[in-house]
């Protein structure tokens, strides 16, 4: 097999295409042959050893490809079937040993692209909509990036449920891909400040809840976008973790809520990863949630797919082919 196995942190020039031996599932694992592995901000905290990790590094965990094989005891999956999955460490490879609790079935009309390019940001997209804050009709929302990949899933998923959709993004042509998945108002933060805009478009009112995956550069004036015991939900730092603060603040802004959800808590059992990950591969199976895949590159160009998601160069979805 191939893989990407970095042997300690560093920036994207590590991330080297290494050959190793083929492994055998365990007692309750699957032997995967992946088609196509997603790439996350994880991956780059990963990486860059912002969240450790075991060395070599089992980089990529998300991911879509064929069983073929399995470990005693498993019973959730069989050889040949098409899975996917969100929590397999290991991923930018082209197989990949995973414990079958972890995967779900592909269900027909999804392909592999599409399925790796959905687990991790479309169950984060569907536990922020549907349980961090359940957007209802008349709800105002704040979408930061809006134009990345879960971004876009949450812009349609917001729409659907009836609230009041603002993005941000950088430029017009990502406020464009905003706007056609469901942004009713798009601000390009390079051009206008986003909390005195938001503020403005919503009557000074404040929105009912922030979705906020860059962190630092937004905390504070996500929290000024916010009514009066409105939610900040901080889902990522992509430009770095926020600092410490008082909560004070919190109080001043009008008793808001403050939460720092991650994907793994949502999916900490096998009810709620089957009830998440069908709610958006049949989403995608019938029509109503469009994915955009933005680019992809072949396995051994890792470091360049980790260069153009770190510097935000894209918009949608980055996978990696093992093939």
């Amino acid at each position: 097999m191939f893989a990407i196995r970095p042997h300690q942190p560093g920036g994207p020039e590590i991330l080297k295409l290494e050959e190793l031996p083929t492994p055998a599932p365990a007692v309750g694992e699957v032997l995967v042959r992946i088609e196509a592995a997603g790439v996350n901000f994880i991956d780059i905290y990963h990486r860059s050893g912002q969240y450790p990790m075991p060395q070599p590094m089992p980089l990529g965990l998300e991911g879509a490809g064929v069983v073929e094989a399995v470990g005693e005891g498993v019973t959730e999956v069989g050889v040949g079937e098409r899975v996917a999955w969100a929590a397999g460490p290991g991923s930018y490879a082209s197989h990949v040993v995973i414990p079958s609790s972890k995967l779900v079935p592909v269900p027909e009309g999804v392909d592999a692209r599409m399925a790796a390019a959905a687990m991790l940001q479309g169950m984060t997209a569907q536990y922020l909509a549907k349980t961090t804050w359940p957007l209802r009709p008349g709800d105002l929302c704040l979408i930061h990036a809006a134009a990345g990949g879960v971004g876009l899933l949450l812009c349609q998923m917001a729409r659907r449920a009836g609230a009041f959709v603002i993005g941000t993004v950088s430029t017009e042509e990502k406020a464009a891909l905003a706007r056609d998945a469901g942004a009713h108002e798009v601000i390009v933060y390079t051009q206008q400040d986003f909390a005195e805009e938001t503020q403005r478009l919503v009557g000074g009112k404040g929105v009912s809840v922030v979705y906020d995956s860059v962190g630092r550069d937004t905390f504070e004036r996500s929290l000024s976008c916010l009514r009066r015991r409105g939610m900040l939900v901080l889902y990522g730092q992509s430009s770095g973790p926020v600092g410490p603060f008082d909560p004070q603040l919190l109080a001043r802004h009008g008793s808001l809520f403050l939460t720092r959800p991650t994907l793994g808590d949502y999916t900490a059992t096998r009810e709620d990863l089957l009830t998440r990950a069908s709610d958006v591969l049949l989403g995608i199976q019938k029509g109503e949630l469009t994915l955009r895949i933005g680019v992809t590159y072949p396995l051994a160009q890792a470091a360049e797919a980790h260069s153009a998601l770190g510097g935000r160069a894209t918009s949608g979805k980055i996978l990696l082919l093992p093939d």
